[in-house]
């Protein structure tokens, strides 16, 4: 595809040097005939540049990336230009990338002899998840004499699947699940001998429960042998998300859901390494999407490639429809996490769905709460607009411990946390419930 010839820089130039002659040959007569010649030779050269240029160029673009990018990180694009016409080429390079992703290292000018190729390499940083689309590669390619200047659209569209950034997410679990570090939130301990699977028989050891004690080994070996039991594995967590519109909240540059869906893919990590099988189902946007708990990295790949271009709807959620959904895909009893943002006109419909799954199922409850809030709340109040806020903050806080309370969830059920600390909150709860042997 082509557009027309446009002047380029240079032919205005020799079009505004010629006008320049001809005002001065209206004072100076003696200069008409270089100006009428001037004029001539600029037309036919004008002319002859157009003719030539009528065709369009033989040129081949391929675009080397990789299928699959991390979201915020910069990734490298190659555009390769093959000449296989017979006469040189002088050219600039666009690509027709995602308009608000950041971009280094265009346009580039390249000039490519017959037969040869230029390889030029910019990168891209993708600001959100999802399926982006690149188009044909625009190029302007100028005249032999430089003179005009013409557009075209070469290559084939490619996309590339943006998911979140797993390493940020690894490192996310692995500070929230560090024992030795008290500043990460999340300090665990491995209660000896206790748990809900048998591990292994061994030597009594001070501080064991009189109740591990095996007494028929101990009668065996004549001294105290001890059973020693591990954390249950084998079982599921699913995750019941709200992908509706007040996940659309943002605290600074991310929203609410983003925060979720990292604080799923952290825990679903971290209980895919215990053994366990990772699910989830979607709520309250324009699909149900739902991912079957399955176990291992190919239960964990799959759930990332099942929520990757995941994004909130303009709609209300309906937490009583998404219970019963939910019951009728799980047979197994299950950890469910559901990840929703509450209002105080929720409490009646999320009770209801609490309860209902809760009759076979382990079920938290994860309220996002915002951050600005907060900020809001203890921030010094100085004028009068300042105190308008801050009450109305704190009217609106008070209505949300309010639809809690109506909830009548135990607290160790329930999580009213902001987004930012949504990941280590979970991982917490995931690892208390592990231990005890809740499930």
């Amino acid at each position: 595809m082509a557009d027309a010839l446009t002047p380029s820089r240079t032919l205005l130039a020799v079009a505004g040097g010629w006008a320049l002659l001809g005002a001065a040959a209206s004072h100076v007569p003696a200069l008409l005939p270089l100006w009428q010649g001037a004029g001539l030779a600029a037309l036919v050269a004008a002319c002859a540049d157009a003719w030539i240029s009528r065709r369009t160029p033989q040129l081949r673009l391929e675009r080397e990336l990789a299928g699959v990018w991390p979201v915020g990180t910069w990734n490298k694009v190659t555009l390769k230009l093959h000449n296989e016409g017979t006469r040189a080429l002088a050219l600039d390079l666009y690509d027709d990338y995602p308009a608000s992703w950041g971009m280094q290292g265009l346009p580039h000018a390249s000039q490519i002899a017959p037969g040869a190729y230029a390889a030029v390499t910019y990168t891209l940083c993708p600001d959100q998840r999802g399926q982006a689309a690149f188009g044909a590669a625009h190029l302007r390619v100028r005249s032999p004499l430089r003179l005009w200047q013409r557009m075209h659209r070469l290559g084939e569209a490619s996309s590339v699947k943006v998911f979140p950034d797993f390493s940020k997410l690894l490192g996310h679990t692995l500070s929230a699940t560090d024992r030795r570090a008290p500043a990460a939130g999340a300090i665990r301990k491995r209660r000896r001998g206790e748990g809900t699977d048998f591990r292994q028989l061994r030597e009594y050891r001070d501080g064991d429960s009189m109740r591990s004690i095996d007494w028929k080994a101990t009668a065996r070996r004549q001294k105290p042998i001890t059973r020693e039991y591990q954390e249950e594995r084998d079982q599921q967590v699913v995750f019941l998300l709200d992908t509706g519109r007040r996940m659309l909240a943002r605290d600074e540059l991310t929203t609410h859901f983003d925060h979720a869906l990292n604080a799923v893919l952290t825990l679903g990590f971290l209980a895919q390494k215990q053994g366990d099988a990772v699910g989830l189902m979607t709520f309250g946007g324009a699909e149900t999407r739902w991912l079957a708990p399955s176990k291992g990295r190919n239960g964990l790949d799959r759930l990332l490639a099942g929520v990757y271009d995941l994004q909130p709807a303009e709609m209300a959620p309906d937490y009583l429809q998404a219970a019963s959904n939910l019951l009728n895909r799980l047979s197994k009893r299950a950890f469910v996490v559901i990840i929703t943002n509450l209002r105080d006109e929720d409490d009646t419909a999320l009770r209801s769905a609490c309860e209902l799954m809760s009759s076979k199922h382990l079920v938290i409850c994860a309220s996002l709460r915002e951050k600005v809030m907060d900020g809001t709340r203890t921030k010094q109040v100085e004028t009068f607009a300042s105190a308008l806020r801050y009450s109305a903050t704190v009217h609106y806080l008070q209505q949300r411990r309010d639809a809690i309370r109506r909830l009548g969830i135990r607290a160790e059920r329930l999580i009213d946390i902001t987004p930012d600390q949504l990941s280590t909150a979970l991982v917490n709860r995931y690892l208390d419930i592990k231990e005890s042997g809740q499930l």
